[in-house]
């Protein structure tokens, strides 16, 4: 039995007529008309009886009308429910995410997130390792200035610079420019390459020699702490240790800027889980500063 057919059936019994079910539906009379007809040939029934000013049911179109009135009513219902849970997220959620920005408050913004949507599933996974979403099973990747893919899609949530942090006891560049400072680096950074500060009115080149290269920026920001080496890190990032006097900011890297995006498989359709999320670290972020970190830190 065709189910539209159906649906224009009872939409006809329930009005009083094509003309007014036609007003009332915005169906055209034309099609209304012609779906009972079909239904009446198909059952082998008639379903109204026609003359005069109006149609009426027959007993076969009574029955029928109380048979599946209600069940079209619950249909509906259904599909509603449907649309309802389409736009809430719900299911699962896999985010992979760099360990010190993971420690920098992505735990309050998860657990805003879990409040905000109880029907999602949330697991973040902090590492540095290089990830791939498809194969290695995450819907979205947070990392600071992925290299461009067509294979990958999505946002830019936050914009920051580069910092020359060293510990106090680690004398700074401006006393021995001449002399190559113990630098701390990601393996894939150059070795001993100069870095160019940005201060007040001035740039200032020194030289670097390289101590440690380390894979995670958790890692280099304990060694730094531990007064090894200087190194280039996010400001909001150590802004913190900076105020609080445990590492010295010795000027910004020239012509080096992050950019932090959130990332999902360009191919694969993106779920209302992914583009809540997504929304929720573009809002915290307000115009992609960093200094929601401050805000994050003072809500613990």
């Amino acid at each position: 039995m065709d189910l539209l057919a159906l649906a224009d059936f009872n939409a006809v019994a329930r009005h009083g007529g094509v003309g007014r079910a036609a007003r009332i539906t915005g169906r055209p009379k034309a099609t209304l008309s012609r779906r009972v007809r079909q239904l009446e040939d198909t059952l082998g029934v008639r379903l109204f009886e026609r003359g005069g000013h109006e149609l009426r049911l027959t007993g076969e179109g009574r029955e029928l009308q109380d048979q599946t009135q209600s069940l079209l009513e619950h249909l509906d219902e259904v599909g509603e429910v449907l649309r309802r849970g389409i736009s809430t997220p719900r299911g699962r959620l896999r985010i992979s995410a760099p360990v010190l920005f993971g420690q920098r408050g992505l735990g309050r913004i998860a657990a805003d997130y879990a409040l905000a949507y109880p029907g999602v599933q949330l697991e973040v996974i902090a590492e540095d390792r290089f990830v791939d979403p498809v194969d290695d099973d995450f819907d979205l990747i947070i990392r600071a200035n992925p290299d461009p893919s067509t294979d990958l899609a999505g946002r830019c949530f936050l914009r920051d610079v580069l910092a020359v942090v060293a510990a106090p006891s680690l004398p700074r560049p401006a006393r021995q420019r001449h002399v190559a400072v113990p630098a701390i680096t990601l393996p894939h950074a150059p070795v001993d390459a100069p870095w160019q500060l940005s201060r007040t009115r001035s740039v200032l080149t020194i030289a670097t020699h390289t101590v440690l290269r380390l894979s995670s920026m958790a890692m280099i920001h304990d060694a730094v702490l531990a007064g090894v080496g200087a190194a280039a890190m996010p400001r909001s990032l150590v802004q913190a240790d900076i105020d609080a006097g445990r590492l010295i900011d010795w000027g910004t890297l020239a012509d080096r800027r992050i950019e932090v995006w959130a990332l999902y498989p360009s191919h694969r359709h993106v779920s209302t889980r992914v583009t809540a999320f997504v929304k929720l670290l573009v809002d915290r972020f307000e115009n992609a500063s960093p200094a929601a970190f401050a805000r994050l830190a003072s809500t613990k």
